[in-house]
């Protein structure tokens, strides 16, 4: 069972990323709030400024589910993503760390500026060296353009990518959605959408 809900999963994020692209080049939102409540399909969503969004699933879309990981999780050689502060050295200091498994290896490679907070950036790609610090672990992430040195704090939130279930998406649940496309009548739809397992709120 576990190895079929692996295949599946590697599937559906094969298919997600397909569609993101597709999503990407017609130009998009990044959607981040609580699910409210269901009309017919569509998931209306409280956004962290007061607002709601009505949200679709694409037909071909999926869910992923985000839950809690460790330090110890992160290897030589992993890949992952860091949200982060931009330090006066030039390194990052990370917000958050989501580590990809293989089947998202890959997922947004590079370096670019994010919108969690004012000025923040986000780092994808590989971990080439990790170093253990006076105020943390410092990681050496690579990407096809170059690095960045990133410094994991105690108050750096881990998380990790599991199979999701769209019958845990339901009122309260958190929800991060990357690649929402509006439509003529306002509401958007989207081919993948990121939920907290368990009460996490996915901190992307």
């Amino acid at each position: 069972m576990q190895m079929v809900a692996l295949r599946t999963f590697a599937g559906v994020v094969l298919a997600l990323l397909a569609a993101t692209s597709i999503a990407n080049a017609q130009g998009t939102a990044r959607l981040r709030g609580t699910v409210d409540r269901m009309e017919g399909p569509m998931y209306v969503i409280k956004l962290r400024d007061g607002t709601e969004a009505k949200v679709a699933l694409a037909e071909n879309g999926g869910v992923i589910a985000i839950i809690k990981a460790s330090l110890s999780d992160i290897k030589q050689g992993s890949f992952v993503g860091a949200a982060a502060m931009p330090q006066a050295d030039g390194s990052q200091k990370a917000i958050e760390i989501h580590i990809f498994p293989e089947t998202m290896r890959g997922t947004g490679e590079g370096h670019y500026p994010w919108d969690l907070r004012p000025q923040s950036t986000m780092t994808n790609g590989n971990v080439e060296q990790t170093v253990v610090g006076v105020d943390g672990q410092l990681l050496t992430l690579k990407y096809k353009d170059g690095e960045k040195k990133v410094l994991v704090t105690p108050d750096t939130m881990i998380v990790t990518y599991v199979p999701g279930d769209k019958s845990e998406i339901t009122p309260g649940t958190k929800i991060f959605i990357f690649g929402a496309t509006k439509q003529a009548d306002g509401t958007f739809q989207t081919p993948r959408i990121n939920y907290g397992k368990n009460g996490l709120g996915p901190p992307m």
